[in-house]
């Protein structure tokens, strides 16, 4: 049997950080079970974020006006794409399953990695109009979120300053991941390390290398199936008549996004539906309001 890949896409600027001790656990939790892990270091990589016409090789079809997305789609056609982009499409073929190991900036990626998103998950690659969502080009691949934050948990509960953390998540996991086709494993947070003693970044790493022992056998989140919509332009992408009619006896939404006017689905973008298999992170016990930030160096 052929050995799995596990591709890890990590941006930090620092060996010494709490992201890089994560992704370390990572790699040798998984390197024990047999897995073959590759790291994209992005800042090692000097990746660069900005996706231009430098990203194709050769002529552009419209060089008065530009759009990128389809440049890119062309050019992924015809193999014309530039060198580090194809590079790291390669590892995302070859994977089993991606992690994202970043500190959230800003209540997403940081620039960097928002970089690889934008250039490397290219339509035709990674997308089309009639493969997307559960229908998707990597529906048979897994991946997740693993994260530090400058904020505490109690922050990002429906009811702290920074607002339900599942709303936070839902573009990148449904808007990203899961339009792409993968099977989104739930997040793995962990929560304000830079204002937490040591005792506790070491349970949460502890923690993380527990989840690892079973990771790819978790069920994935639960997202809206595409067969639940009108998939015309004439029908407007929304909801079938009889599908709405079944949910609107339903006291919560579909999902996060599709909550229909409703109470959104318990931690939604959190756990999965069977929420034995996660092991919770583990909250810090002192974290400073004031010095947590909207970002995590950590």
């Amino acid at each position: 049997m052929a050995q799995k890949t596990v591709l890890i896409v990590y941006a930090h600027q620092s060996g010494g950080s709490f992201n890089s001790a994560a992704k370390d656990v990572a790699v040798e939790a998984l390197r024990q079970q047999g897995y073959k892990v590759v790291v994209s270091d992005l800042y090692a990589m000097n990746f660069r974020a900005s996706a231009t016409m430098e990203d194709i090789t050769g002529e552009v079809k419209n060089p008065e006006h530009f759009k990128y997305g389809e440049e890119t789609m062309h050019a992924w056609k015809e193999g014309r794409l530039s060198d580090d982009i194809i590079a790291e499409q390669r590892k995302v073929e070859a994977a089993e399953l991606v992690i994202f190991q970043f500190p959230m900036y800003w209540f997403s990626v940081p620039a960097i990695m928002k970089g690889w998103i934008d250039r490397v998950l290219t339509q035709g690659f990674a997308f089309s109009l009639q493969k997307m969502y559960n229908n998707g080009i990597f529906k048979d691949k897994k991946a997740m979120l693993s994260f530090s934050t400058g904020s505490m948990q109690t922050m990002y509960r429906p009811d702290g300053i920074n607002g339900d953390i599942n709303v936070t998540l839902w573009p990148l996991q449904n808007g990203v991941l899961h339009f792409c086709g993968f099977q989104v494993l739930a997040p793995q947070v962990f929560w304000c390390p830079g204002h937490s003693p040591p005792a506790n970044r070491t349970a949460m790493l502890d923690g993380w290398r527990a989840r690892l022992k079973t990771l790819l056998v978790e069920r994935p989140l639960t997202f809206a199936l595409s067969e639940m919509f009108d998939l015309t332009f004439p029908g407007g992408f929304v909801l079938r008549p009889e599908v709405r009619k079944e949910q609107s006896t339903r006291p919560h939404g579909i999902t996060t996004g599709h909550h229909l006017g409703k109470p959104l689905p318990p931690d939604n973008q959190l756990k999965a539906d069977d929420p034995w298999i996660i092991i919770s992170p583990i909250e810090p016990r002192e974290c400073s309001s004031v010095e947590a930030s909207l970002t995590s160096d950590m």
